[in-house]
C-alpha cells in the first residue's frame, strides 16, 4: 500500500510549522516530519528531512506545501526531485505546482526537463562568476581573500626584527598573526628579481 508522507519546514523563530502540518494531514499524509531550520541549511543540518527521505519507499508520495521546502536552491530541489523519481517516489505540492503521480508517464519527462533547466542555470551562474572575477581583475577590483598588510605596519615589523625582537614579540606588539609576521620578514629578506 502506498503512503503519503509530508515534510514541513519553516526558517525563523517567528514562524511555526503547525499550519503546514495541519494542511499536510488534511491532504492525506499519514506521517509528517517537521522542523524549524534555515532555508540555507544543508541536508546534514536538516535531520527531519533526512528522516523523511529515509522513510520513503518505492510507490510512496512525498507531500510538501511548496517545492522550496526540499532544498536550498533551485538546482538542489530539482536534483532531489530527480533522485526521488529514480527511486519510484512521487512528489506532490499543496500549491499545485507539481504532482508526479498525476503526471503519470510524463513525470520522468517533466523531471528531465527541470533537470536540464537546472544544468543551464548552474552553467549560467558559473559563467557569471567567471566574468565577475575577470572584470575585477581588469579593473583592479577586490578579488576576495585577506587584505594586504599596510606598508606602515610591514615597516614596523621589519624595524622590530632589526632591533632583535622575536617573531612572537613582534606578533604581540603589532597584533598581526605569527604567520603574517613570518611572511613579511621572509618577503623583505627575499631579493626582488630584476
Amino acid at each position: 500500500m502506498t503512503r503519503s508522507i509530508g515534510y514541513a519546514r519553516c526558517s525563523t523563530t517567528h514562524q511555526d510549522t503547525a499550519a503546514q502540518v495541519t494542511d499536510l494531514k488534511t491532504a492525506g499524509c499519514q506521517e509528517v516530519f517537521a522542523e524549524k531550520v534555515s532555508s540555507r541549511a544543508p541536508l546534514e543540518k536538516r535531520p527531519q528531512l533526512r528522516r523523511c527521505l529515509e522513510t520513503l519507499l518505492e510507490g510512496d508520495e512525498l507531500v510538501v506545501s511548496k517545492l522550496d521546502r526540499l532544498g536550498r536552491s533551485q538546482v538542489e530541489v530539482i536534483n532531489r526531485l530527480s533522485d526521488l523519481q529514480t527511486k519510484g517516489i512521487h512528489v506532490r505540492t499543496l500549491d499545485g505546482l507539481i504532482n508526479t503521480r498525476g503526471l503519470g508517464k510524463l513525470a520522468p519527462l517533466v523531471i528531465g526537463l527541470l533537470t536540464g533547466l537546472a544544468e543551464v542555470e548552474r552553467s549560467l551562474i558559473q559563467e557569471r562568476s567567471r566574468e565577475s572575477v575577470e572584470h575585477r581583475r581588469r579593473t583592479g577590483g577586490n578579488l576576495g581573500g585577506r587584505p594586504k598588510t599596510a606598508e606602515k605596519k610591514e615597516r614596523l615589523v621589519m624595524r622590530l626584527r632589526e632591533e632583535g625582537e622575536s617573531y612572537r614579540s613582534i606578533r604581540d606588539q603589532t597584533g598581526l598573526s605569527l604567520a603574517t609576521v613570518q611572511r613579511i620578514i621572509k618577503d623583505y629578506a627575499t631579493p626582488v628579481a630584476a
